[in-house]
Parts: structure tokens; sequence; C-alpha cells
């Protein structure tokens, strides 16, 4: 396990966290949850039939009781839920469409986390993002002055650490929503302990290209600084002036960041995509994540070819987030 899981294992000594799994009768989330809820770090509530849940669990050889097990279809306060997802949902739907839809685990999981009975969910084992992401944003929803969900990769390789952003979420974001994502992924890196030096990227620096690829990440800039003055960032760049000091000295000498950025912005969905997994492969980092970002409360997606440790992993980062 990396030093970052360490960091955040610290964090979450006393923490009392509880975190809701959709995907209760999954080996992978099993084995995890049953590590999560040995080490007392955190509090797994395990979604599901129960004797299923506990028949699964005996034949992966693993120990869920210290899991809390909830059934959606024998849970005392259910009316309850009805009632206030009919109101969150603003009269879209009826209670007897509420009643359908929150026997869905990942709507009943996610009304768990809204209604604080869990601090935030983990879910895409056997699920697609969109049904993970679809639920959050329909009740936890984005923060205030947030439009937008976006994702993020933690790039950690021995004592080095990087945020990567839009890695996961939005395929051709704006000038608006880039601004969005540089804000949001500077909480992110403080509370992974990185200290936030934001470079927006391009394949520009400084004006070395004109565009209306090159205008947007200019623009985004002006309205990143405008939202929140306090930020240390700049661009556009390419990644070799934010990240050498001495490429950024030639060809960016009076930049705020000087090659030492620790946060990256991508332009778009394929560049963060290709740049996170060049410096997984090419350079060793470990990739953490996607971690999303911007919603009230924190629901994290997982691959489906997700493996037992990155449940486990994921679970210490939604806590560490909540």
């Amino acid at each position: 396990m990396s030093n970052l899981f360490e960091e955040i294992k610290d964090q979450l000594a006393n923490a009392d966290k509880k975190i809701v799994f959709p995907e209760g009768r999954d080996e992978r989330i099993l084995t995890a949850a049953s590590q999560l809820g040995a080490s007392g770090i955190v509090t797994p509530i395990l979604l599901g039939d129960k004797g299923e849940i506990k028949q699964q669990a005996e034949s992966a050889g693993v120990n869920v009781s210290a899991c809390e097990l909830i059934d959606p279809h024998d849970f005392p306060e259910f009316d309850e839920m009805i009632d206030v997802f009919v109101k969150r949902r603003k009269g879209k739907v009826t209670a007897d469409e509420a009643r359908q839809t929150l026997l869905d685990e990942n709507y009943f999981g996610t009304m768990l986390v809204y209604m604080d009975k869990a601090d935030g969910l983990v879910s895409g084992a056997a699920h697609s993002t969109a049904d993970t992401v679809r639920p959050a944003l329909q009740i936890i929803k984005t923060k205030e002055g947030v439009k937008k969900t976006s994702g993020v990769f933690i790039m950690v390789r021995n004592d080095e650490k990087y945020v990567f952003a839009d890695c996961a979420i939005n395929v051709n974001p704006d000038s608006q929503d880039l601004a969005e994502i540089a804000a949001e992924s500077a909480n992110t890196a403080k509370l992974f302990r990185v200290d936030p030096r934001i470079a927006m990227l391009s394949f520009s620096t400084k004006g070395s290209a004109q565009s209306e690829e090159t205008e947007k990440v200019v623009n985004a800039l002006e309205l990143a600084k405008e939202k929140n003055a306090s930020l240390v960032i700049d661009g556009e760049f390419q990644f070799d002036a934010a990240f050498v000091p001495s490429v950024a000295a030639k060809k960016a000498p009076n930049a705020v960041i000087k090659g030492d950025a620790s946060v990256f912005i991508f332009p778009s969905l394929e560049a963060g995509n290709i740049g996170y997994k060049i410096a997984q492969r090419l350079g060793e980092f470990e990739a953490v994540g996607p971690i999303l970002q911007g919603l009230n409360k924190p629901v994290n997606d997982l691959s489906r070819g997700c493996s037992s440790e990155d449940v486990y992993n994921l679970a210490l980062i939604t806590a560490a987030q909540a």
C-alpha cells in the first residue's frame, strides 16, 4: 500500500465514517468490506438480501460481522425515504414511482447518504458509471457554484503526488467548466496533502500558438482567478513548461508557475485520459481514482474490472472526502 493510503488511514483514525456499498453481493466488495470492518477505520454498509450476502461471504471465506447489512425491501424507514425522495425530485416522480426507483440499490444507497445515514457511497463494480453518477446528480447534486461534477486522479510515485483532472467525466469542457474543475481540484489536492499549484494545460505556452482551443484555456484561467483570487494558478502551458523549471524559465519566465505545478488541468477528456495513462504506464505512477469532485457529498465510481484492493482504497478515499 502506498504512503498515500497510510496517510489517509491516519487521517481517518477515530473518524467513524460509514460507507455504503450498493453491490453487497459482489465478492470483491465483500472482501474489501470485511477488511475495512475488521480494521475499524470505516463501517461498511452492504445493500441486498441479508441471507444472500451472508451466504456469498461464507463461500468467499470472508467475515462481514463488522459490516451493517440493509435490505431495501425490508427497511423500516422506507416510507420516510420515499417522502424525502419525492420532495427532492420536486414533483418529477410520484410516490409509487419513487417506491420502485428506491428498490434500485444505487438510488437507495444514494438516499442513505443524502439522509445522513451514511457518509459516502462506492459503486461501479457491477454497474456502469452512469448508473452510479445519475442518482448522485439527481439526489445529492453539485455544490453551490459548481455546475458539473468532474473526475481526478491522484498520481503517486514514491513521495511524489500530483493531481490530474478531468480524466473521467467531461468530454469537451468549456472555459467555465475548466475554471470549476481547477477550483475543485485545488480542494481535492489539499485533502490529500498536495499544495495546489495549478497549471492550465494546452499545446501552447503563453500565446506561442493561437486557436479556439488555446483561447478556451486562456479564458478559463481568467474565470478561475475571478472565481477564487487565492488560487495559485497560471497558463496556458505545454506540459514541459508547467513541470520542468528550466523549460519554464525559457518559455514562461514571468509566469506564477515556474515548472513547479502540482495540479494539472487538461483541456479535454481525451487529453486527460491519455495523459494519466502515459504517466501510469511509462512513468510507473500509481493512478488513484477516478475521484469524483464537485458533489455535496462523496460518491465514487469503481471500474467494473476493479480488484478488492481497488474497492478498499476507493472506500478510504471516499471516507477522507467525507
